[in-house]
């Protein structure tokens, strides 16, 4: 019953956004009782921990198996990019910046560890993009992995990026072609054209 609430929450507050989802709402949409659910979660803010826990473990596990299956780098950011879209639901009640404004503190954990995990993911997918010559051989690696990350956190900032004006898959797709498209070889590139003619298709 644990996981079944966890996994229900989660879905809630990626589409309705973590303020806005009551314990009611989650008990009416399971069809059990509030009491049911406090015999799991102390409160709120214990559930809201765990969902986003649960999360980081689904995504960062499904980035270790597609990292695994060693396909070309750029293919490979191309494949993660999908494959997150998939599980954050398109982020239409922007719960990212719910989750920083309503509950700061599992906001810091949360980003600390996709930090680690991100930073590490994307040097070596640098690293190979550079050793197979589809990315430029002159690239700081440190460098090129940090602004990476800051601006995937940076265009997850509501504020900055409205989702009047920008969907969330919209943006992620903008953001990876801008990023590439600095750090490509003409072999590269050719790569990254195909890539993005046959995602138009």
């Amino acid at each position: 019953m644990r996981e079944k609430i966890i996994q229900k929450a989660t879905e809630l507050f990626l589409n309705l956004g973590f303020k806005s989802v009551t314990m009611d709402d989650l008990a009416n949409e399971m069809g059990i009782s509030k009491k049911t659910i406090y015999s799991h979660f102390q409160n709120k803010t214990e559930l809201v921990e765990e969902s986003t826990s649960n999360l980081y473990c689904v995504i960062s596990g499904g980035i270790n198996e597609i990292i695994a299956q060693q396909k070309n780098p750029i293919e490979e950011l191309y494949e993660i990019k999908k494959f997150v879209m998939l599980h954050l639901k398109d982020e239409k009640s922007s719960p990212q910046y719910q989750l920083q404004k309503y509950y700061p503190k599992i906001s810091r954990t949360l980003k600390q560890r996709q930090y680690e995990v991100m930073l590490e993911c994307v040097k070596d997918n640098v690293n190979r993009g550079m050793e197979m010559g589809i990315y430029r051989d002159n690239l700081n690696v440190e460098f090129i992995s940090r602004i990476y990350f800051s601006g995937v956190s940076c265009i997850k900032d509501n504020e900055l990026f409205p989702v009047q004006i920008f969907s969330m898959p919209q943006l992620m797709d903008y953001y990876l072609e801008y990023h590439l498209r600095g750090i490509v070889t003409p072999k590269g590139r050719k790569i990254l054209n195909s890539i993005i003619n046959s995602n138009q298709e």
